[in-house]
């Protein structure tokens, strides 16, 4: 029997909507499991549980009742991966020891196709997308899931069981899995983020270390070797390891030698052939092609995709030339670490518009990244902190406006032909959009209405 028939005799709470709870329960009433839906929004204004409601399932909103765990005896509870485990319904299943999965879990009891496992603080868009394009072109079936917008769950469910779901995956996702197990698992590197969800960085990196958790002896997972703490989450794994390093040649996986890259001391291709921009690219690069090596990749299907792929939306994407600037959105640059790897991708003089959602960061950690950077545009809950930085370091141009619409023109009023101008906030957006796609979006508008 597998887990969705055993499910058929439990009642599973569904907290939270948005994308991945409508699923989910959508999903789990289709298999005949008795759900029920919880949500915060009002019933009268949340259109998702209207919907829910009009299939027959029951929901309950505007409030969090606990009376539910004893009303249909409870035994799973599948979060919303935002919601924090401080919320009154996620600690009542603790408490009862009930298990807490996100949608994520759900996915991998759905289908008996294979998984690839990706996450890690910075690069997992662009490193999913690589992968994905890259089994695409070989001509292998490939369908793309998790946190790069298409709900996991949704994607198994509709899988025929033969395909490699290329699963981008966010720590918050990964704390809510049990016995999720990817064939092949990828941990790109581990920086300090989401502390305010997580509260200390072992924590986060627990919920990290949940990719390479459940593998077993003829799995694979693959390791950045110049990131210690991937090293160290990495060294309970049973999987075979596969390494990869932009810093030295390694035995097992791919590295970078004389200009070139290669996998196993086999050459793949020339770094002058790759058209991907920024030097931090190459950590993403390497570490799609240990995932499709052991996926069984050609190296004409990589080649293919790095002489011809040049971003994904929103990470270090180019917009346009206007009068001799170089616009780029990099509005998925959510923390420091990936506003540091966007400066170090330009020699150029450049303009930098950031700012954002304050969770207590300071921005010295720019500092040595900064030395092309004449002009700083800042907007957000962040600004005060940009506009300090900018004044430190004697950076003559520092301008706090209210919004990305405004920073366009106002980088632009100051640039000179040659310049680039970055849109890299080293923030989250939630102080002013709903997500850094709105963000990018805006600035992007922002650069067409210039032209």
């Amino acid at each position: 029997m597998n887990k969705m028939q055993m499910l058929k005799n439990e009642h599973v709470l569904v907290l939270g909507l948005a994308k991945s709870g409508y699923a989910a329960a959508s999903i789990l009433h289709e298999y005949g499991v008795n759900v029920t839906v919880n949500d915060q929004k009002p019933f009268e204004e949340n259109e998702p549980a209207q919907l829910l409601s009009e299939k027959g399932i029951d929901v309950i909103c505007g409030t969090h009742p606990l009376r539910m765990f004893d009303d249909k005896e409870m035994t799973i509870l599948i979060k919303n991966p935002g919601i924090p485990y401080e919320n009154v319904m996620v600690q009542e299943a603790i408490r009862r020891q009930i298990p807490v999965w996100t949608e994520i879990e759900l996915a991998y009891h759905l289908t008996s196709s294979p998984f690839i496992g990706i996450t890690g603080s910075n690069g997992k868009t662009t490193t999913t997308t690589l992968i994905y394009e890259m089994l695409k072109k070989d001509g292998q079936k490939t369908l793309v899931a998790g946190n790069i917008g298409t709900v996991a769950s949704e994607v198994a469910a509709n899988a025929a069981g033969d395909e490699w779901i290329v699963t981008e995956l966010s720590s918050f996702q990964l704390m809510g899995t049990v016995e999720f197990r990817p064939k092949i698992s990828l941990i790109l590197n581990i920086f300090d983020a989401h502390l305010d969800y997580h509260h200390t960085r072992e924590e986060y990196e627990k919920a990290k270390q949940k990719v390479y958790a459940h593998q077993h002896e003829n799995d694979i997972a693959v390791i950045n070797l110049d990131d210690p703490s991937v090293v160290k989450l990495a060294e309970g794994s049973k999987a075979k390891k596969v390494f990869f390093s932009v810093k030295e040649p390694v035995e097992y996986g791919a590295f970078i030698k004389d200009g070139a890259i290669y996998y196993m001391n086999e050459h793949v291709i020339d770094l002058k052939d790759v058209v991907l921009p920024g030097e931090h690219n190459l950590e993403n690069i390497l570490a799609a092609i240990c995932v499709v090596k052991n996926a069984g990749c050609s190296n004409e299907g990589i080649v293919h995709v790095l002489t011809t792929f040049s971003g994904v939306k929103h990470r270090l994407q180019f917009v346009d030339t206007i009068q001799s600037r170089k616009f780029y959105n990099d509005s998925k640059a959510t923390n420091i670490l990936a506003t540091s790897k966007a400066l170090s991708a330009f020699e150029q003089p450049t303009i930098l518009l950031a700012g954002g959602l304050d969770r207590g960061n300071e921005f010295g950690e720019l500092r040595p990244f900064m030395n092309n950077v004449k002009g700083i545009i800042t907007f957000g809950e962040t600004a005060p902190k940009f506009v300090k930085l900018g004044e430190e370091l004697g950076i003559h141009h520092v301008k706090h406006v209210d919004n990305v619409e405004q920073a366009v023109p106002a980088a632009f009023s100051i640039s000179e032909e040659e310049d680039v101008i970055l849109l890299s906030p080293a923030c989250a957006s939630w102080d002013q959009h709903k997500t850094f796609e709105e963000r990018g979006d805006m600035f992007v508008n922002a650069v067409h209405m210039l032209k």
